[in-house]
């Protein structure tokens, strides 16, 4: 059964990525969506990375989680959108076996360390509201360096453990992955290996990966509920809640697509598409606009880039 099994695995040398099932019309109208998302992504996170570097002013807790939390975004975003933008032109659709293991790699990589980094910034922001005098103190450069550098080694290992699990699986039927890129679940549905195993560990995984997460999410916005409904202004609620509501924002958009995605039936397969959208391309989309739009330091810092290019650009036209 064994030697079978290796057999089966062996034959498979390419995926095909089924994608979404629409129309040919209808994937010019995908593609110019996905390239302008992704335009968005590229722009907003590079943009975004580039004010924190240079801004002194931005050389804070929150905003070196928030530079790492603009690089995942890029990254994992980078992994999904191109290939599946050339898919929309070709009649193929294939990708190769190793490309199809890098992909699933490197995208629950950076998945699994953004719910930690989200994690992370929960705890800064208790940090800083629940215990504002001792917040430089407590949220040290070395302890900031160690939650970002944990949350990197957690996806790497998740991300070999869950590599390993699924594509030591035979996959002896079909090669098409109704999906528009390698995936948990549509790789299991063409393989005929026993799956019982494969998803206790993989069960076991996602609840030692979301459950610490989302306990340390929770546990810290009710200390910071608690904390703020105490300040008596109602500027200084509204102040402290808005230093939080990005974050709030941009954990619910993630978590809540992920348990849609895998909330869903298999029988709606379609469904997990549009589920997974949210937070492949949608979530890396909003999270710079999200931060940047409440955010009155990162504002300030923009309009402080866009002045001093407009400045040199209305320069170099006066000197010709």
């Amino acid at each position: 059964m064994s030697d079978r099994g290796t057999n089966n695995h062996s034959e498979v040398t390419d995926f095909i990525l089924v994608g979404f099932r629409v129309s040919s019309e209808l994937h010019i109208l995908l593609f110019l969506i996905f390239l302008l998302v992704y335009a968005m992504i590229l722009l907003g996170n590079v943009g975004m990375m580039t004010i924190i570097m240079t801004d002194p002013r931005l050389n804070t807790p929150m905003y070196f989680f928030l530079g790492n939390l603009s690089f995942i975004d890029l990254f994992y975003s980078s992994v999904i959108a191109p290939k599946a933008m050339i898919n929309f032109w070709s009649e193929s659709k294939s990708i190769s076996f190793a490309g199809c293991v890098t992909q699933f790699c490197l995208f629950t990589l950076f998945i699994v360390a953004e719910g930690f980094l989200l994690a992370a910034m929960a705890y800064d922001r208790f940090i800083a509201i629940c215990n504002p005098l001792l917040y430089s103190v407590q949220m040290s450069a070395r302890l900031c360096t160690q939650l970002v550098a944990g949350s990197y080694l957690c996806g790497c290992i998740s991300s070999v453990l869950q590599t390993s699990i699924t594509f030591t699986l035979s996959f002896c039927g079909s090669r098409a992955i109704d999906h528009f890129y390698c995936d948990t679940r549509p790789l299991e549905r063409i393989s005929c290996s026993d799956l019982f195993i494969s998803r206790i560990i993989s069960f076991s995984l996602c609840s030692i990966i979301i459950l610490p997460t989302i306990i340390v999410i929770i546990i810290s916005y009710l200390y910071i509920v608690s904390t703020v409904l105490k300040i008596r202004s109602s500027e200084g609620r509204k102040k402290a809640f808005s230093t939080c509501s990005s974050h709030l924002g941009v954990v619910s958009v993630l978590y809540g697509a992920v348990f849609f995605m895998y909330l869903t039936p298999d029988r709606f397969p379609e469904l997990s598409k549009v589920a997974s959208l949210c937070y492949t391309l949608v979530t890396p989309m909003l999270n710079p606009l999200i931060y940047s739009l409440r955010n009155k330091d990162v504002k300030e810092a923009l309009r402080k880039s866009l002045g001093k290019k407009i400045f040199l650009f209305n320069s170099i036209l006066a000197v010709t």
